[in-house]
């Protein structure tokens, strides 16, 4: 059994909670709560799990695996993923950012780049390494072709 810190979906977690904590515990002055503010959160929690719905219903499709540490049978690279690499690490971004504000943790934002860096650094490279091994040819273009992150 892998460690429990080799799932991506535990950092998010993890994430969640200092901003939890944060928000509730430890406010340092800082507010914005508004309903605006909580609809933009909400929107963004929302655009987080359709973004996942979209991503996991592609693996589904393909017939390939979801794991981040195994290697994919196919390089998906239409739908969702024809506007970002890395669809399910993006969404966790989008729900972790779209969280700390209904949380009203305004300080727990900088979680957000932390967070990111933390999936590219831990999970994102390696990922690649392994489509670049697994499909020698079509990852680099795709790669070339379609951010990390997001295509506009």
């Amino acid at each position: 059994m892998k460690n429990i810190l080799d799932i991506p979906p535990v950092w998010l977690v993890m994430a969640l909670l200092v901003a939890w904590c944060q928000g509730r515990f430890f406010p340092l002055g800082h507010s914005i709560d508004h309903p605006l503010t909580r609809t933009m959160g909400g929107l963004l929690v929302g655009a987080g799990l359709i973004l996942i719905g979209a991503a996991a219903f592609a693996f589904w499709r393909a017939r390939t695996t979801i794991v981040p540490h195994q290697t994919p049978t196919h390089l998906l690279t239409t739908g969702v993923f024809a506007r970002t690499r890395n669809p399910i690490y993006l969404a966790d971004a989008l729900i972790l950012t779209g969280l700390i504000l209904c949380f009203d943790a305004l300080p727990s934002l900088v979680l957000v780049p932390l967070f990111v860096w933390w999936i590219e650094r831990h999970f994102i490279v390696h990922e690649e390494d392994r489509m670049r091994h697994a499909f020698p040819v079509d990852f680099p273009r795709y790669a070339l072709k379609v951010s990390r992150w997001v295509n506009f």
